[in-house]
């Protein structure tokens, strides 16, 4: 039986990824947005981001808007692909605890 990615299974990941698969393919989304979506610091959002990146999951670009700096970031292929098989994998999960409990009730 498979096991849930370790790297998106983490529950702030977790969310991150799944906001990022919203956004269409090549869509950037700044990092004060997606720090609102999953509701985390600046710091712990980073440091997460670090882990996704490092993964190849995630792109981070940084840059400037006249002074202030902008970061955005961005799914990668092999970061959509991990998620979509991530749900895959829970899906499987769920469907094998369901048949475990008709089994065990004895009820189809």
């Amino acid at each position: 039986m498979q096991t849930p990615n370790e790297i998106i299974h983490q529950p702030v990941r977790l969310k991150i990824m799944a906001a990022l698969n919203t956004m269409p393919t090549g869509q950037w989304l700044e990092f004060v947005a997606l720090k609102a979506i999953v509701k985390t610091t600046d710091g712990n959002l980073g440091a997460h981001l670090s882990t996704l990146e490092g993964a190849d999951y995630v792109r981070v670009k940084k840059d400037f808007v006249g002074k202030k700096p902008r970061t955005r970031v961005c799914l990668s292929g092999r970061g959509r692909t991990a998620f979509a098989n991530y749900v895959t994998c829970l899906h499987s999960l769920l469907n094998v605890s369901e048949l475990d409990s008709l089994d065990e009730s004895g009820s189809q």
